[in-house]
């Protein structure tokens, strides 16, 4: 089970890598409405930036937050999860939910369309849901996809001329380390016994 699952988590893991690599071309005013500061995206609307390609690149998020919502459904109603970690599970997906909300908003109000979530079914499919047999199954891959996910947006950080972008990122990379860190305990894995583990 882990080498398949595994495999999925890593090519999730990529995934997230291209998308966050893609970030640093957003426009300021589109990472100030992806923020939610509508004034100062109006004051950076001057600015040179291609909205067309922002909405590109903030649809490949949001198709990752449907991915990631779907996937602690999954899990959510596997079965799988015993009550305390199911709560842990669905507060998370509350998390990607918000990304996601943010996203739908920031696209349609640079005149996009959002991409449209999938079936259920075909994030089981994609993610080899299947392959998941019990609650540590579940939690591992849950744990590699955030702590990809974490690594990634630390690792685009410096590349942000704008501080917007880069407290942007430094924002998600809190939430995802968040969610790594509470998971790995679950787990009952140990703390990383070294400082700056992250984004090296």
């Amino acid at each position: 089970m882990n080498t398949i699952v595994n495999g999925e988590a890593s090519s999730r893991v990529s995934s997230r890598r291209r998308f966050l690599a893609t970030t640093a071309t957003l426009s300021a005013s589109t990472v100030a409405l992806l923020a939610g500061n509508s004034a100062l995206a109006q004051a950076g609307q001057g600015m040179a930036g291609n909205t067309a390609a922002d909405v590109g690149i903030l649809n490949v998020a949001l198709g990752l937050e449907h991915e990631a919502i779907n996937a602690y459904q999954l899990g959510a109603s596997s079965g799988l999860l015993q009550k305390p970690v199911l709560d842990i599970a669905v507060s998370f997906q509350s998390h990607h939910k918000a990304h996601r909300d943010a996203l739908i908003a920031t696209i349609q109000k640079l005149g996009g369309k959002p991409v449209e979530e999938k079936k259920l079914d075909d994030y089981a499919k994609a993610l080899n849901a299947g392959a998941l047999k019990n609650q540590a199954d579940v939690l591992d891959l849950a744990a590699r996809l955030e702590l990809g996910a974490t690594n990634a947006y630390l690792g685009v950080i410096p590349s942000f001329k704008d501080t917007a972008l880069a407290k942007v990122a430094a924002r998600l990379a809190a939430d995802e380390t968040m969610h790594w860190s509470i998971l790995a305990n679950a787990l009952g894995r140990p703390l990383p016994a070294m400082a700056l583990s992250f984004g090296a």
